[in-house]
């Protein structure tokens, strides 16, 4: 099944580099740099710990642990993979010469036996669920362990590895160690036929997510620019067919708090220009963050820069988190308590499903689901002693949910030493 799975991928190369290059007119970043999808790289350092993450957000919940490693141990060389211009551009900014970055080959044998002859890793370490069969297998051939760190397995993703079990069950006992986020994916796993000792709850990565000084710093400037006395709600990581409904939302809060502001991100940079107009077609002031040219007259401020996300949750004083008013799953809710604000989601959570209930069960976190009800939300938030009773709420949860980062580096630190 492997063998016949590796055909078809290659029968559709010619489709894939097609996208590439119709993905390349919003983005030239996928226009570049071919080679390393086909194994062919620069010059690399060998014999180090090889992580991949796919994109923008797998890099970010992975930075914590990169940066461990790194001072943990700074004699082994990290190579660092993303298969997005967009992964592959926050590697560059929060690591630079530190790491190395080639994009991941394409799933094919002769590749994947390629790259790690070239980059030679004692470890593989792949974030959430981005598995591939000839990854997989190509690291147990070479003697590679590979761990999936942040491990989840939601009910529909489960269904579909049960129905391609012929593949999908071989290609998870040939993975090391899996670090699940929830008790809820270890027992999918396990259904799924991976070794109960093979596979460990350690939590989300993204839990033990941390303020810095500088994304301090940075939020307040943006927050006085904006103007303090504001009430400023931000929208995050929102999909399309989210934003019409957030938009209806601010303008609904805008009739009862007149000089309340709203910070909009779309998830994707492609669609930055498309939510931009639709915003400005609803009649507000609009500027964008990248730009510059906002201030204490702005409605709504696009967020159109990359990598600034945590910062800008700083800036609000309520966050609504996108892909979940639409059937995406829902993204990170952990980010915007960081900073103790009164986060909102709609129903559609399935990427976090056991955390969402856990945060909505100890009422720190509100469901919504529809303009309506996002509205009624933000509005009673707008009551400073509103915001500060949740975030009395939410600290001790805090507590709790830290320590992840500290179990991985003792899971890496026993299969690193451990004999082959």
């Amino acid at each position: 099944m492997r063998q016949l799975y590796s055909l078809l991928f290659l029968l559709l190369i010619p489709v894939v580099l097609l996208r590439l290059w119709w993905r390349g007119r919003a983005n030239p970043g996928y226009r570049r740099r071919w080679r390393e999808r086909f194994a062919r790289l620069p010059n690399t350092r060998e014999q180090g710990i090889w992580l991949h993450a796919v994109s923008v957000g797998e890099t970010l919940a992975a930075a914590p642990l990169i940066e461990a490693l790194l001072q943990k141990y700074p004699e082994l060389p990290i190579t660092v993979t993303t298969t997005t211009p967009t992964g592959s551009e926050r590697v560059h900014a929060l690591f630079g010469q530190r790491v190395q970055h080639v994009y991941a080959p394409y799933d094919l044998p002769w590749l994947l036996r390629r790259f790690l002859r070239h980059v030679k890793p004692q470890l593989a370490l792949v974030m959430e669920t981005e598995l591939w069969p000839n990854m997989v297998h190509s690291c147990a051939e070479q003697n590679v362990p590979l761990v999936v760190i942040n491990a989840r397995l939601s009910k529909r993703s489960a269904r579909g590895y049960y129905k391609a079990r012929c593949l999908s069950v071989p290609m998870l006992k040939n993975i090391a160690f899996i670090a699940a986020q929830e008790r809820s994916d270890e027992r999918r796993f396990i259904a799924l036929g991976v070794h109960p000792e093979r596979i460990e709850v350690t939590g989300t990565i993204k839990s033990d997510v941390r303020v810095s000084e500088a994304q301090r710093v940075a939020a307040k400037a943006l927050r006085e620019s904006l103007g303090e006395s504001r009430y400023v709600v931000i929208a995050a990581s929102t999909h399309d067919g989210e934003d019409a409904m957030v938009l209806d939302a601010f303008a609904r809060l805008k009739q009862a708090k007149n000089d309340a502001a709203l910070i909009l991100v779309p998830r994707h940079p492609e669609r930055f220009d498309a939510v931009t107009k639709l915003a400005e077609a609803s009649g507000f002031r609009v500027a964008r963050r990248s730009q510059n040219a906002f201030g204490a007259d702005t409605d709504i401020l696009i967020g159109d820069t990359m990598g600034e996300l945590m910062m800008l949750y700083g800036v609000a004083d309520a966050a609504f988190v996108g892909g979940s008013l639409v059937a995406r799953g829902g993204h990170n809710p952990l980010e915007p308590l960081a900073w103790q604000l009164p986060v909102q989601q709609g129903p559609h959570t399935f990427n976090f499903a056991t955390l969402t209930r856990r945060l909505s069960k100890a009422g720190i976190i509100d469901t919504v689901t529809n303009a309506e009800s996002l509205a009624h939300v933000w509005q009673r938030f707008s009551a400073t002693s509103a915001r500060a009773e949740r975030a009395a709420q939410i600290a001790p949860i805090q507590r709790q949910l830290g320590g992840t980062l500290a179990r991985l580096l003792v899971i890496v630190e026993t299969i690193l030493e451990s004999p082959r």
